[in-house]
């Protein structure tokens, strides 16, 4: 295994863990993620590991948005409108892929 594809893998679990750890009803962005894995420029890479999530059940990825509440990666969702589905079933409301009352909703991880 290369080097490179190790420390993508190790990045990508560093975030899992941290979304894992999302309360239901709550929402946190990549650059929170980025910030608390010590990685704060690397909200993209976030983003892509977020992408690569889809297949773990245990990650809620429909929890991570952008930083100003935007459903930025609900095009990685399957079905138009799951990602805003799954949020407004644990009780956030979402109104042109916006979430309403971000500050609210927003979940700072702690590490």
């Amino acid at each position: 295994m290369s080097k490179l594809k190790s420390n993508s893998d190790n990045f990508f679990e560093r975030v899992y863990e941290i979304v894992r750890q999302i309360p239901e009803g709550k929402v946190t962005s990549y650059g929170a993620i980025a910030k608390a894995i010590g990685a704060a420029r690397s909200a993209r890479m976030v983003g892509w590991a977020m992408n690569a999530s889809h297949n773990l059940e245990d990650v809620p990825a429909h929890r991570v948005v952008n930083r100003i509440g935007m459903l930025s990666g609900k095009h990685h969702f399957e079905g138009t409108n799951l990602m805003q589905q799954l949020l407004e079933n644990e009780g956030i409301k979402v109104v042109e892929n916006q979430i309403i009352d971000f500050e609210k909703h927003f979940w700072e991880p702690n590490f």
